[in-house]
């Protein structure tokens, strides 16, 4: 019962004989004790007007509405000569409140907590809402684990009948989980179930992920995890029995036992499938992955039904419903499925609806999009057409929905929901090296130009070696079938006599055009021409061949470059790649216009293979040729290098291959790369895909002329990276150890860039 209809109820008790008098008609009505309440709003609670007929009853209702406001705590009638009047006791009202000992939250944010249980200042004092906010600043640090804080409070009586709260909080420390028994397990070590689970005794890292805390939630998701174990390797009657959570009297070790029956392990006797169905069941067969002979496993159950609900989405039945069907033979311990398939009826789109697409256009999205309004659903078609739109990299989020059309059993939507990102932002690498300090270059990139999608890139470097002025225009969808055509216009200077690089000066200035023509889902192929005017002048001692290079072709050289590629990407998002593969293969040849005639041939080919469900192993290979034709020699300054970022990081740039006399470095026409990485989510981060940490495996070599040092033999390095999509722009960090550096060799260790968004 509430306290304040107790009261009241206590207080019509005591009073009930004084109104056991003749009832009278009030003829006017006087309000006393009141000093922050106004009198209108006591008579409008009030249920007694002038002009009633006053009796037990009615004094009753009053008193009690009066009591209900929580705005009194004390309240009496009275009459006189026809007068009712209305005593009453205000409660206090709450002047401040004050938190003393916490450290763990900020003391608004425990203020604002308190408001949800009616404690704040200027509110009318509640000793139930004191209760109750006392309790609420408990449970959030329960909530962290400190079960042994202790919070007090007093309560001080201040002038103008108002009162001031102070709330002493002790934290304690967090209390650990000491132990965790698993009773009833024989077919496997209790070290080894441990292992899956994610609440864990206080280990090296338990205080970064906070696994060594008790949370309800992390147990009930270990139990699932030991029960998805079990029931995967056979144990169909796997069963939890009981857990119980103690905690020691000092509120510092909690015990956690948990009792479960592991029953004996099936193996799967026959495998039959049943239904009217429009896809002949032989094939539907061959989706089934539980064997007659193998080992019931509840995953592969799972993984059945989604393949076989996907192969029917790929005809149109978006409500396909399959039911595995058990027959369990308990003697034998085996167990027979019937899977029976209900395709339900074919449907078609009837629209997609696309959202949060502020600054992007409909038609940019539309046209990546490969399943069409009006034709029958296929599942496949709207994965492929998320991922296409994954790739755009214009969005930090794409999601898809396909629910039903009301009223509709052949028809449904696809609702496509993205999370705009900047697409525009000026970038600047920095690295760091003993012999050149920090080196910087930056650039201005846009590319989803006005929404369009369209892609616009100026650079400009006015570095001490590098000089570029370049601005690039792409747009992806010059043709309605995807032809793209791009524009690039540029002007280099290279300075390179503080360099690894052998030492020369080039201004080269050049534009051309480009195409891309796609050949398939994932493929394409590009295709380009290009004029370049380069200006050589060699520095104070240049190296023998440079010279002689010079003598021959002499230092202004014009080149009309023809280029054609060849790429395929098949990632699952370019947002955050989990597995899928790119390729590229491109040529870049001298025309036989003019004196250069040279080509370089590339490919490229990156691997992604998840793991498991958070890491992902990438595997990056790349090999290039290049040397003259026709008699004429390769043009020193369109040699391969290596080193640093993109090839062999904890190698200074550029810096691997052939070097002369003096030690600076040639570069050469053959060149080989090659790494590994294992790509995982931050510890601590949870399901946050901005962060990603990396440990990697680089190797690389540039080969040319055998007579001259670092000619020939692989570097290696070997290091961690972090990658984050800041709100700022993108962030990359790697420290790399080089394994089998030579003396000639220089190294630059650290390494990053970032950009700012705009």
């Amino acid at each position: 019962m509430n306290l304040k209809t107790l009261a009241g109820m206590i207080f019509l008790l005591c009073t009930f004989p004084a109104w056991a008098i003749e009832p009278f008609t009030v003829k006017d009505i006087r309000v006393e004790g009141i000093q922050r309440t106004e009198a209108g709003t006591v008579f409008s609670y009030l249920p007694i007007k002038v002009g009633d007929t006053m009796d037990d009853q009615q004094a009753a209702a009053a008193i009690h509405a009066l009591y209900a406001t929580g705005f009194f705590k004390d309240v009496k009638l009275k009459a006189d000569h026809g007068v009712l009047i209305v005593q009453v006791r205000e409660r206090p009202s709450i002047a401040s409140i004050e938190i003393n000992g916490a450290k763990d939250f900020p003391k608004d944010q425990l203020k604002e907590s308190m408001k949800f249980a009616g404690l704040a200042e200027a509110r009318i004092f509640d000793k139930g809402a004191l209760d109750k906010a006392t309790q609420e600043l408990k449970r959030q640090y329960v909530a962290r684990g400190k079960y042994a804080v202790n919070v007090t409070t007093t309560v001080t009586e201040l002038e103008r009948n108002r009162v001031s709260i102070v709330f002493n909080v002790v934290e304690g420390e967090v209390s650990k989980i000491k132990q965790i028994n698993l009773i009833g397990n024989k077919a496997y070590k209790e070290a080894e179930l441990l292992d899956l689970m994610k609440l864990g005794t206080p280990g090296w890292f338990a205080w970064f992920s906070s696994n060594d805390q008790y949370s309800k939630q992390k147990l009930s998701a270990d139990m699932e995890t030991l029960r998805s174990f079990y029931m995967d390797n056979g144990y169909l009657e796997f069963n939890i029995d009981s857990t119980q959570v103690s905690i020691t009297p000092d509120k510092k070790d909690i015990y956690i036992t948990i009792n479960f029956t592991e029953g004996e392990k099936y193996t799967v006797a026959k495998v039959s499938v049943s239904g009217d169905t429009p896809i002949p069941k032989e094939e539907i067969e061959k989706l089934i992955q539980v064997k007659a002979g193998g080992t019931f496993s509840r995953k592969a159950l799972t993984e059945t039904s989604k393949k076989i609900g996907e192969r029917f989405g790929q005809e149109g039945y978006a409500f396909a419903n399959v039911n595995a069907i058990p027959e369990i033979d308990k003697e034998k311990h085996q167990v027979s499925f019937n899977f029976v398939v209900d395709p339900g009826q074919r449907v078609y789109i009837r629209r997609i609806n696309i959202a949060g697409n502020n600054k992007t256009r409909d038609e940019v999205i539309r046209r990546e999009f490969r399943q069409v309004e009006g034709e029958w659903f296929d599942v496949d078609k709207v994965k492929k057409s998320k991922q296409r739109v994954d790739k755009l990299d214009f969005f930090s989020e794409v999601n898809i929905e396909t629910p039903p059309v009301q009223g509709a059993t052949d028809q449904m939507d696809v609702n496509v929901s993205v999370k705009e990102k900047s697409t525009g932002n000026v970038s600047v690498g920095a690295g760091f090296s003993s012999g050149e300090g920090l080196v910087l270059t930056g650039g201005v990139t846009q590319s989803n130009l006005f929404g369009s999608g369209n892609y616009l890139s100026t650079q400009i470097n006015t570095g001490k070696i590098n000089q570029i002025y370049s601005v690039s225009y792409t747009n992806p969808y010059f043709t309605d079938d995807g032809v793209s055509r791009g524009f690039d216009v540029y002007k280099r200077n290279t300075d390179s006599q503080s360099t690894a690089i052998s030492q020369y000066s080039s201004h080269t200035l050049g534009g051309g055009v480009r195409f891309g023509v796609p050949i398939g889902e994932d493929t394409s192929i590009s295709y380009g021409m290009a004029v370049e005017r380069t200006q050589l002048g060699l520095l104070a001692n240049p190296p023998t061949r440079l010279l002689q290079y010079v003598n021959i072709f002499g230092s202004a050289n014009n080149t009309v470059l023809g280029t054609i590629g060849w790429g395929r990407d098949s990632r699952d998002s370019a947002i955050y790649t989990t597995e899928g593969m790119v390729q590229r293969a491109s040529l870049e040849v001298a025309l036989p216009v003019f004196d250069i005639r040279y080509y370089k041939l590339s490919y490229q080919h990156q691997w992604f293979h998840p793991v498991n469900s958070d890491i992902t192993l990438l595997l990056n290979g790349e090999a290039g040729v290049a040397g003259g034709y026709d008699g004429k020699q390769m043009p020193f300054f369109k040699n391969y290098y290596a080193g640093g970022p993109g090839s062999v990081r904890g190698y200074d740039s550029n810096s691997l291959g052939p070097r002369d006399s003096t030690g600076a470095v040639l570069g050469g026409p053959r060149r080989v790369l090659g790494g590994a990485e294992l790509l995982a989510p931050f510890p601590g981060m949870g399901k946050e895909k901005s962060v990603r940490l990396s440990g990697f495996i680089d190797a690389g070599a540039i080969y040319g002329p055998g007579d001259l040092p670092g000619s020939a033999g692989m570097r290696y390095s070997a290091g961690a990276a972090v990658t984050w999509i800041s709100p700022v722009g993108p962030l990359k960090f790697s420290y790399a150890v080089p394994i089998n550096k030579r003396p000639e060799d220089k190294l630059q260790r650290f390494q990053f860039t970032l950009g700012s968004v705009f």
